[in-house]
């Protein structure tokens, strides 16, 4: 599975994602200032999945109808960076094999596939 890590999402999510044998795209490491339209494009073209923690991608793929490969949002409470990670880790760890195509939110104790 291959990740882009939006930028409000943030670097050290990137490296644990790296560090679990993914392959990652870090928007903050080496696309900085990308917007989003330039994220979900890239994305799309080149199979990631996109993780973020931005509620606009929401409106990218259900308003605008950008074709995607799957997008992760999160929508934390807490925003700090172990929770961001705990949170990946769990999602990972039940949901994997469902991630790609699809639109999933994510909260500390919820997870939820969106209808396309």
């Amino acid at each position: 599975m291959r990740f882009v890590v939006d930028e409000c999402t943030g670097p050290a999510v990137a490296c644990w994602l790296r560090r679990q044998g993914y392959e990652v795209f870090s928007v903050y490491e080496e696309g900085r200032g990308m917007n989003d339209e330039d994220i979900i494009r890239k994305a799309f073209s080149e199979d990631w999945i996109v993780v973020t923690n931005d509620k606009g991608f929401g409106e990218k793929i259900y308003r605008e109808r950008h074709p995607h490969r799957g997008v992760v949002l999160l929508r934390l409470d807490d925003e700090r960076t172990s929770n961001k990670i705990e949170t990946i880790r769990r999602l990972l760890e039940g949901y994997a094999e469902r991630l790609a195509d699809q639109f999933v939110t994510v909260t500390e104790t919820q997870v939820r596939f969106a209808r396309l």
